[in-house]
């Protein structure tokens, strides 16, 4: 991984061509990465002019393949434009754990942008299923489409919930790997923190807290919807502790590895345990009491 982050920051095109070949629906999270490597080694501005480069470079593209201009916004928006504030907010900061700690505090307040602006969200969500449902079996895809359309009312009750967890993580892992990379350059140090060493601290935890127990009394969706955005965001503190037993010589290389490895079958059982693990050190701080002994 040293040599790559290296090459990517040894000349400008590197940077541009990777950026412009890792552009897409699914290689997205790489791009978004090294815009963060790009922003931490060059600077806001001049990640911006490489990254406006690459976009310049996929319109040509575009135009001669005949895809679309919107596709290349969708990624700048969607991609692009959160990498770089993050990193920018990281290189301000100076702490991986403030940056991510705001980050949380930003996910709030989209949960309850999101409920202000469109109301009511299971209805929201009913309709869009129903939409994906319909293209589905326009496709051919019958089975899935009934799926949909069966599960509707179960789905569109806790995709708002979902949708703000799944970006939080993407964007959170991006800062993270993309910080990894910065940290690999030669001469580079822990300068922003460790991700090992990362917590959302008792603050966070305790709305987290209170959020879950309104929400219990109330019934209010919004409440519900913002307490398992909050908790479920501990899972990267979780994690975080697996790295730093792992470097404590505590934890095995295999069993670091195990965990990512069964986070594609077993996503939502791995989450929920590392956010259970992350909550609870928040609260008693697991690794200085482990530290201490």
């Amino acid at each position: 991984m040293r040599a790559v982050a290296s090459w990517l920051v040894a000349r400008p095109l590197n940077g541009i061509l990777v950026l412009a070949a890792t552009s897409s629906p699914y290689l997205g999270f790489l791009s978004a990465a090294l815009l963060v490597l790009l922003v931490l080694h060059d600077g806001t501005r001049v990640a911006t002019l490489k990254a406006g480069a690459a976009g310049l470079l996929l319109a040509v593209i575009g135009v001669i393949v005949g895809t679309p201009p919107s596709v290349v916004i969708a990624v700048a928006v969607v991609y692009w434009l959160p990498a770089t504030l993050l990193a920018t907010l990281l290189a301000v900061t100076r702490s991986l754990t403030l940056t991510l700690q705001v980050s949380v505090l930003v996910a709030v307040l989209g949960t309850l942008v999101f409920f202000g602006i469109v109301g009511d969200p299971v209805a929201f969500w009913e309709a869009e299923l129903w939409a994906a449902a319909e293209i589905w079996r326009n496709l051919g895809a019958v089975e899935l489409a009934d799926s949909l359309v069966e599960g509707q009312a179960l789905l569109a009750a806790q995709m708002t919930m979902f949708i703000v967890t799944l970006l939080w993580t993407i964007y959170a892992a991006t800062l993270v790997l993309g910080y990894k990379l910065f940290r690999q350059l030669p001469g580079e140090t822990d300068r922003y923190g460790r991700f090992r060493d990362l917590n959302f601290g008792r603050v966070i935890a305790l709305i987290m807290a209170v959020c879950s127990v309104v929400a219990l009394l109330t019934g209010a969706a919004w409440l519900q919807n913002i307490a398992f955005v909050m908790f479920a965001v501990f899972w990267l503190q979780g994690l975080a502790i697996v790295h730093w037993m792992h470097g404590e010589e505590l934890l095995p290389g295999f069993a670091v590895a195990m965990v990512y490895v069964l986070m594609l079958p077993l996503s939502a059982v791995i989450v929920i345990g590392l956010a259970v693990l992350g909550y609870i050190d928040a609260w008693f701080g697991l690794r200085r009491r482990a530290a201490a002994r």
